[in-house]
């Protein structure tokens, strides 16, 4: 839950301008329009949440970063206890919640690409994946999570907009659920995510759901920075939450494994500065990254500010400065400590081509070259385990292998990244394939893909009989052509059928045999008709004039197939 209430100020001895920093935060970081007034405008999904809006009114969070370590399946070396393999545990019905959103949301909104692992960062800062997914089988906590009450002492001043309906306070609002919903943020995004008929805030399939129409607001696109950046500031307006969030985020991709339900490692460090709160008691931490020290810019944690950097309560040790606002975050007791280590996007200098060959496939049929990009350092060498995003662009039905039109591969350990099989559609011409490195902001690689119509560079007629009719009346024999390219059937070939004056003259004749279309009108050129898949076309009924002789039908397939067939009229 979002236990993070907005750290006190110290009352040590820190130097005036320290403390004017302190302060400035504090008014920074409350909200522009976070006062007496309720939260109540109406959202839609195309248009983002106002800038003074946040789905947890600014509430208290969780501050604990993932382990340094990259998270260890379960089975690997040390087991599910080692260091990072308990942080990446996931409770089975949090989890499937996170991953049910994802796919709704990948159908109802596909531009904005929302990861569940976004969805499982938030829930881990909010609520420590509902207390540690005590949750029943439905997915709806067995007791409530509730933030503080948000009345202007030390957080931000929301009255009450739901006469206690989803808090249980009637004079302020709290954040409700394991996403953390504010009752007004939650009356625009409710969701019913588990398919019950009800909207609960406290259920974590509802509130998942709720959240990831949330992050996805105005149209935003989460595969890129600034989009994922918007998203989470969103949900809570401080960049110390933007951090938190995106080093779980990192955490979360890099692996993660079902844990039973209830069975979580419960978050120990709160923006509070761990003071009383209704959220999940704390646990061991010492196997996480060191946290980030008190900041005097924090910004934005539901009115808070964070504990200026004064001297050490500890005598005789070090005394560190004040907090740089805009740096790395600091850990520890009081001494300064790294940052989230760089991610694997973060180390990219360039994306450059591995070896693409020409993008060229004949409708309905696989490309036989896939693109290939290469992920490289400021040093020159490959970097692993990057994420690239690869995307068809462009007026075309073409699409990776299972119908996606968007895919993200990792770089294996020399950099390189293949997307999987593209096949072509049916639409021909030329479209682009691109590639990004997710999370980045660097320039991508485009790859003009060619689709070529189908072809047939054969045609030959089924059967043998002698097509004849009398004058005035219709061919009682129908006319079958078999289509085949480089020897098998083509299917799917486009053909044109004519009836010409003569074979050394190709124009369309004017008298004898015709084909009569949907009003019954004579015609002698037929165009658009596509073999079957055998490779077989059989024209629709031939008739006569009154005008005896023989006379030519002329078929011509893309590819260069072509067939000329006698029509006798006696």
């Amino acid at each position: 839950m979002a236990a993070l209430y907005g750290r006190r100020l110290r009352k040590t001895a820190v130097t005036a301008a320290v403390a004017a920093a302190a302060v400035a935060a504090l008014s920074a970081s409350q909200a522009p329009g976070i006062t007496d007034t309720p939260q109540g405008r109406k959202a839609t999904d195309a248009t983002p949440p106002p800038a003074e809006d946040s789905a947890t009114g600014n509430s208290p969070y969780y501050t604990d970063l993932p382990p340094l370590k990259s998270p260890q399946p379960t089975g690997d070396a040390g087991g599910p206890d080692a260091t990072g393999a308990a942080e990446a545990g996931i409770p089975a019905t949090v989890l499937d919640a996170y991953k049910k959103a994802e796919a709704a949301l990948g159908d109802s909104k596909p531009g904005c690409r929302l990861p569940w692992e976004l969805l499982a960062a938030i829930g881990k800062v909010e609520s420590g994946q509902a207390r540690g997914g005590r949750v029943d089988s439905a997915g709806t906590t067995l007791s409530p999570i509730l933030g503080p009450q948000l009345n202007g002492n030390g957080f931000a001043d929301i009255s009450d907009t739901d006469g206690g309906a989803y808090d249980g306070d009637t004079t302020h609002d709290r954040a409700v659920g394991p996403m953390q919903f504010i009752p007004s943020t939650w009356k625009n995004w409710a969701q019913d995510g588990n398919g019950d008929g009800k909207k609960d805030p406290n259920n974590i399939y509802d509130a998942a759901l709720a959240a990831g129409r949330y992050l996805c607001a105005g149209d935003r696109d989460l595969s890129t920075t600034s989009g994922l950046h918007r998203a989470i500031l969103s949900y809570n307006h401080s960049q110390d939450y933007l951090r938190t969030v995106l080093s779980w985020l990192e955490f979360y991709r890099e692996g993660t494994h079902e844990v039973p339900d209830g069975t979580g490692v419960l978050p120990g460090g709160r923006s509070d500065d761990g003071s009383p709160g209704p959220g999940p008691s704390p646990t061991d931490n010492s196997t996480s990254r060191p946290k980030p020290s008190p900041s005097p810019s924090q910004s934005g944690s539901g009115g808070s500010s964070d504990k200026p950097s004064g001297p050490s309560e500890t005598p005789g040790s070090p005394s560190p400065g004040p907090s740089d606002p805009g740096g790395p975050s600091q850990g520890g007791s009081g001494s300064p400590s790294p940052g989230p280590s760089p991610s694997p996007a973060d180390r990219v200098a360039r994306l450059a081509d591995a070896g693409t060959g020409k993008l060229t496939a004949t409708a309905g049929t696989a490309f036989t070259t896939r693109p290939a990009v290469k992920a490289y350092g400021a040093n020159g060498a490959g970097v692993a385990k990057v994420k690239v995003r690869f995307e068809v662009v462009g007026d075309t039905d073409a699409r990776f292998d299972g119908g996606a039109k968007t895919v993200t591969v990792t770089t294996d350990s020399t950099g390189k990244a293949l997307s999987p099989k593209l096949k072509a559609g049916e639409r021909t011409g030329e479209f682009t394939v691109r590639a990004k490195v997710e999370s980045r902001t660097l320039p991508g690689l485009d790859y003009t893909a060619t689709v070529t119509a189908r072809q047939a560079d054969a045609l030959a007629r089924v059967g043998d009989k002698e097509l004849t009719c009398a004058p005035g009346a219709e061919f009682a024999e129908p006319v079958e052509v078999k289509a085949t390219y480089k020897g098998a059937a083509a299917a799917g070939v486009e053909l044109t059928a004519t009836m010409i004056k003569a074979a050394d003259d190709p124009a369309v004749n004017d008298k004898g045999p015709h084909f009569k279309d949907a009003d019954g009108r004579t015609i002698r050129t037929l165009k658009g008709l596509k073999t079957d898949a055998n490779g077989v076309l059989k024209l629709p009924k031939i008739y006569a004039d009154d005008a005896k002789g023989t006379y030519l039908l002329r078929l011509n397939a893309i590819g260069g197939g072509t067939l000329t067939l006698e029509l006798k009229v006696a």
